[in-house]
């Protein structure tokens, strides 16, 4: 059948129009259905964590407590996330954003992984040489490398079981350490690696570390536990107002 001139195939490898492809019916699936994925599994976990709280002498207020403070936790570093992922709409379209960056990679990774595979084919990413066969390369190399992430995690989570298990044998204190410490070395890692960029980068670091303990000594001195559970959230936004204000001197 023929097609009339005003209503072109939406598939052409030469074609800059990248939306066309980008906000596809076939990726509006591949990611709604991730996210009922998502949703199931928390379902999951939540109705798991009520049934093995009480063997761990947990109450229902602080299960609720710690389902609360999780939940708005994940608000604070959600704002980056959502800032970047605006910008990168008319680049990947809403899909690919809601998925690549929005649920299961990091920014900068999946960013650098795009440029990299739009460079090899000669093209600059979001450039007059950004076609849709470039945009299928780079979405291609986002989602094996996003790949590799969870195969890792498939097969590493079962040696740290086992790990963790002759751990806790030896002396169960420890594994109360090691998380905590892993956790705080992770972020002071990805924090100071940050910090020769620029003197604004150092004025975000120091801002936010400053706030949060500030934060953390107020809620003990008041003896307020919600302030710990919105202490991540309130780091950020006034670490961020504080380096906005910074670049102006």
């Amino acid at each position: 059948m023929h097609l009339p001139a005003t209503f072109p195939t939406a598939a052409d490898s030469n074609s800059t129009d990248i939306l066309a492809v980008a906000n596809s019916p076939i990726l509006w699936a591949c990611a709604i259905g991730i996210f009922l994925v998502i949703i199931v599994q928390s379902v999951i976990y939540m109705k798991a964590a009520k049934i093995a709280a009480p063997h761990i002498g947990m109450s229902h207020e602080e299960l609720r407590t710690s389902f609360r403070a999780g939940a708005i936790s994940a608000l604070g570093p959600s704002l980056a996330v959502v800032m970047v992922a605006i910008a990168l709409l008319t680049v990947f379209g809403t899909p690919a954003v809601l998925v690549r960056i929005g649920l299961i990679g990091s920014v900068s990774y999946e960013t650098a992984a795009a440029a990299i595979a739009a460079n090899t084919a000669g093209a600059e990413l979001g450039g007059p040489t950004y076609t849709q066969a470039v945009f299928g390369l780079a979405l291609a190399a986002m989602s094996l490398g996003g790949a590799m992430w969870m195969i890792a995690t498939l097969v590493l989570t079962p040696l740290l079981k086992k790990g963790d298990s002759a751990l806790r044998k030896v002396n169960p204190a420890i594994m109360m350490v090691v998380p905590g410490a892993a956790m705080v070395a992770a972020f002071m890692v990805l924090g100071i690696g940050e910090l020769p960029k620029s003197w604004i980068h150092v004025v975000a670091f120091a801002s936010s570390a400053g706030i949060m303990a500030l934060l953390m000594v107020m809620a003990k001195r008041v003896n307020k536990p919600w302030i710990k559970e919105w202490a991540l959230g309130i780091a950020i936004i006034l670490s961020l107002t504080i380096t906005h204000f910074a670049t102006r001197l």
